[in-house]
């Protein structure tokens, strides 16, 4: 490149590109005459004839992008007849240097200035140089990923000169912010290999070493760093007047839907040693420092090493990198090899098939033969000619195809500065970029790049021919003996599992017949034919390892195996969902492993179709209790029923079938159906030996989440039981008579036993009656009488709260007519607003002072919260005003119901609905994770897919951005809280 340091674009030779059309030709030499007259350009742009006009002119004519870069921008030409290859080096350097400032006053916006205007130079003069034919493809990447290096590091060295200033951290050398940093910036892909395309994003990771020394105490890094990598990502994407410099991708780091934009550099390590895929190893060959400490990331690859190249032939890689692309084809739709509308990048013969082709060979050989580890595509073909792995022949057709697909790849992009790879499909736009490539017809454009494509498509089929051999020569699954077997070993860890040495003992156990399921020879046979897709399918879930412990100890409590492998091979959706349990879900793993029967349930074809409605759960539950006499068997099978539907409900909201609210409605109607056959039950059993009471008439009040329709997986239900007969003071019929209070009493009693007394198969609910009129104090069953006096003259403001969320649940019907009647009455009383704001914002005060949030996770308590939300609902529900009748008593109304009937009288539209939002956002999170769980929710100690999940379901990239996004919405529920309420304020203030 430095022979020629001293040409221009004037020294062009023959036609390197041909114009589009005679219109737009003349019309583009039209316009740089003008311009250059008007804006002081060169004055040979005026003539018309000059060769280097000529060439613009043409260039104009086929490449919008350009030539509205140069209307936009004339003073591009400024030094066009100038030596351009000293420009570009120039160029480059000034976006290195974009974060200098003589004063140290440069903010975001002036290096996002200064990057911006390099960057439009670099991809015109570029593009120039290019299509002019006096740099090769070659050079067009290299100079391309060369300024997008300098880009980066400019941007990393400017935002630790900010948090410097901000006292966040301490430079070991102000004039070289990123030494001895311990930050790690590699370029990933094309970035990395120097390979750059035209319109091109960037893939970068960052780590980082917490243990650098730039750290200050108070701030931790591992907040700092993800913070700035935002900016980071904002300072390079973000389109304004200027344009833009590169849009980025950091997708490429350990785990991106889970973790942070940077992460600590042992993480990392530990991450790829125990969880890497081959297609991670494939892109780290190609990775390098381009930003940050250099010494620091040249030393974190030297770490990558083992895990990137293995020490032993590695012919699995061969199917695992075929398989992708596979994919890729099976994704994309792509077919034969063709022109029009054909992807020159992913498509057959394309890019990526030459990239893999060399890709593939590094991953097996690399290990044993360092001088393979070559980043550039190129450069690692003729490695592999000189390493005797592939013939000259094959070297030298892979890199002239692979230079003119590039070239094709590079026009394609300068049309309009758009990151496509696909061909026009019509012909005009293929005509466009033929000229652009020098080639004067379609016709011969055509027949160069099939000759291209098919030799490409020919050497990669010769590459995957023994496929199925090789893979089944290194993919071993032998659990044979006591000793491990090392191919096992290493295919296990190859598939994803960490600690594969536990997993092929266990696996053992299975084969040895150790268990019952596996007891038989016909089990092991199934067993063995589903072990690859199963492992598979564990591997490639996170913490493959604990979700198969967990499969482990399942398949120890079933009593028979053939059955459900026969089943699990039969369908593979079934082997999905056990590993989406067993990974995502250790509550609902737990709930299999002790009920192996449940899986009976998981076959019904409803299961992920039906919402289990009312009409849906009571066909189920009749048929259940079909046959069931005794009471005690009939409890039993109430528990039964009742685990598996809620298990069932469970797997709906895992895999996403349902929503958080229509949950909790499940889980709700599931109560109301179990309690009402256990009522039943206890009012015969009564009868049978008290007799009955004259008029006598029972129902269970709902309060609570139960009486709102919100219950959540392990719920206590809180219920209130009332009663009405002719005459309060009689005695019951039977032959053991009792009194009224006593009859009820004891009916109370014995329907908390029917559902809380552990039994083999468990506990229905654990029951909560301390809602009641007098709380503890009071009788366990109340008359409704009674209950009306003391909800209409002496019950607190909080208790008309409680009172606001209950519905009769089952028994008498026209008790619980006349007590929807009472709830109507109690919820209907005048009432003055501000006096019952105050009440609800002091009760919300001493609540947030005497039981506090134990973290962000804890939705409930969190200030603005699912507390605040359900506050601002009661205050709703009962300031409105609304006839009565309407008030809500004998309906099924969740917290969303309330807010959407009585909400828009009390509150503003902004409002009410960003409150609603708030509700099914926490109302998701917390029904997946109460049926995930059986503690607390915390990111750092929750199964990793459960992570996924739960970023799934509210759309965020990662655990940040859902933390971002809670915090967010708690604030916005708090700032409404705090206006309808406002003691609250007042509260803090005082606090």
């Amino acid at each position: 490149m430095s022979e020629r340091a001293h040409k221009t674009l004037r020294e062009f030779s023959g036609k390197p590109v041909f114009p589009l059309n005679d219109e737009l030709f003349m019309a583009a030499r039209s316009e740089l005459s003008a311009a250059a007259e008007k804006q002081d350009l060169p004055a040979f742009l005026a003539d018309g004839d000059d060769r280097l006009t000529t060439f613009l002119a043409t260039v104009f004519s086929l490449s919008p992008f350009l030539f509205d870069s140069f209307r936009a921008h004339p003073e591009l030409l400024e030094h066009i007849d100038e030596p351009f290859i000293p420009q570009l080096e120039r160029i480059t350097q000034q976006a290195r240097d974009a974060w200098r400032d003589p004063e140290g006053k440069t903010g975001d916006s002036d290096i996002m200035v200064r990057l911006r205007t390099a960057k439009r130079r670099i991809a015109f003069l570029t593009a120039l140089a290019d299509l002019a034919g006096m740099i090769s493809p070659e050079e067009t990447t290299a100079f391309l990923s060369d300024f997008a290096s300098a880009a980066v590091a400019a941007t990393v060295d400017h935002l630790l000169v900010s948090a410097a200033g901000e006292n966040k951290l301490t430079l070991k050398d102000p004039d070289a912010p990123s030494a001895q940093s311990g930050i790690v910036v590699l370029g990933m892909g094309k970035l990395g290999a120097c390979e750059l395309n035209y319109s091109s994003d960037i893939d970068i990771v960052v780590f980082f070493d917490p243990d650098a020394g730039i750290f200050s105490e108070g701030d931790d890094p591992r907040s700092l760093l993800p913070r700035l990598m935002r900016r980071l990502i904002r300072i390079l994407q973000e389109r304004t007047g200027d344009g833009y410099v590169f849009r980025t991708d950091m997708r490429l780091r350990p785990d991106p839907g889970s973790t942070a934009l940077a992460i600590p550099v042992e993480a990392a390590l530990l991450y790829y040693e125990s969880r890497g895929q081959n297609w991670e190893r494939a892109a780290y060959i190609k990775a390098r420092p381009i930003a940050g400490d250099l010494a620091a990331g040249e030393t974190f690859l030297g770490e990558m090493i083992p895990f990137i190249f293995r020490k032993y032939l590695d012919y699995a890689a061969i199917a695992d990198i075929h398989s992708i692309k596979r994919q890729i084809h099976a994704h994309k739709g792509f077919g034969l090899v063709a022109v029009h509308g054909h992807n020159v990048k992913l498509g057959r013969g394309g890019i990526r098939e030459i990239e893999f082709f060399v890709q593939t060979q590094q991953l097996i050989a690399g290990g044993r033969m360092p001088e393979l580890r070559c980043r550039r595509t190129v450069d690692a073909l003729e490695a592999l000619r000189e390493a005797r792995w592939i013939d000259k022949a094959t070297t030298d057709e892979l890199t002239t195809a692979y230079w003119f697909l590039r070239n094709v790849e590079h026009r394609i992009q300068m049309v309009r500065d758009e990151q496509s790879h696909v061909l026009p499909e019509d012909a005009d736009g293929l005509l466009r970029i033929a000229r652009m490539s020098g080639f004067e017809t379609t016709d011969a454009f055509s027949e160069a790049l099939l000759d291209a494509l098919k030799t490409v498509e020919r050497r990669y089929a010769r590459l995957f021919e023994r496929e199925t051999t090789l893979s089944g020569e290194a993919g071993n699954l032998v659990f044979t003996g006591e000793d491990d077997d090392p191919g096992t070993l290493e295919t296990l860890r190859n598939l994803g599992f960490e600690r594969p040495e536990d997993i092929s003992r266990v696996i053992r156990t299975w084969h040895y017949g150790r268990y019952r399921a596996t007891q038989t020879g016909n089990a092991r046979q199934r067993l063995t034919e589903i072990m690859p897709e199963l492992l598979k399918a564990f591997g490639t879930s996170r913490r493959g390892d604990e979700a198969l412990l967990r499969f482990d100890r399942f398949l120890s409590g079933l009593p028979a195996g053939v059955q459900l492998f026969s089943l699990l091979k039969n369908n593979p959706n079934l082997l999905l969902l056990f590993v989406e349990i067993m990974s995502a879900a250790p509550r609902l793993a737990e709930i299999v492993a002790r009920r192996a029967h449940i899986v009976d349930g998981m076959l019904d074809p409803a299961l992920m179709t039906e919402i289990p409605t009312r009409e849906y759960l009571v066909e189920r539950l009749e048929a259940f209790m079909t046959g069931a006499d005794i009471y005690e068997e009939r409890l039993d099978r109430l528990r039964i029923f009742a685990a598996e539907q809620r298990f069932l409900i469970g797997i709906r909201l895992v895999t996403g079938s349902i929503s958080g609210f229509a949950a909790g409605r499940a889980l709700t109607m599931l109560a109301t159906l179990v309690i009402d056959e256990a009522l039943q039950g206890v009012l015969a059993q009564m009868e049978e030996a008290h007799g009955t009471v004259e008029g006598q008439r029972t129902c269970v009040l709902a309060m609570g989440k139960l009486g709102s329709s919100e219950l959540t997986a392990g719920s206590d239900v809180d219920v209130i039981v009332l009663y009405d007969c002719d005459d309060p003071l009689s005695m019951s019929s039977g032959p053991k008579q009792l009194d009224v209070p006593r009859y009820f009493a004891r009916v109370t009693q014995r329907l908390v036993a029917a559902l809380s007394a552990p039994t083999a198969e468990g506990v229905l609910y654990e029951v909560d009656m301390r809602l009641r009129p007098s709380g503890k104090a009071g009788p366990l069953a109340t008359r409704l009488a009674a209950f009306e006096k003391y909800q209409m003259n002496e019950a607190w403001t909080w208790e008309h709260m409680a009172l606001s969320r209950a519905h009769p649940l089952c028994g008498d019907p026209s008790l619980m007519a006349d007590t929807g009647s009472v709830i109507d009455a109690v919820l209907g009383m005048p009432r003055d607003r501000n006096t019952l704001a105050r009440a609800i914002a002091d009760m919300r005060a001493r609540i947030e002072r005497d039981k506090p949030a134990r973290s962000q996770w804890d939705l409930k308590l969190i200030p603005g919260g699912l507390i605040d939300i359900e506050f601002i609902a009661q205050y709703c529900h009962l300031a409105c005003h609304v006839p009565r009748g309407e008030i809500g008593g004998r309906e099924v109304m969740t917290t969303d119901d309330v807010l959407a009937r009585f909400g828009p009288e009390i509150m503003e539209d902004g409002d009410l609905e960003a409150v609603r939002r708030a509700l099914a956002l926490y109302t998701d999170i917390a029904q997946l994770t109460r049926t995930c769980l059986n503690e607390g929710f915390e990111p750092d100690t929750a199964p990793s897919g459960l992570l996924e999940r739960l970023c799934k379901l509210a759309d965020c990239p990662d655990m940040s951005a859902l933390e971002a996004l809670i915090a967010d919405r708690a604030g916005e529920v708090r700032a409404i809280f705090a206006k309808l309420l406002p003691a609250a304020e007042d509260d803090e203030a005082a606090g």
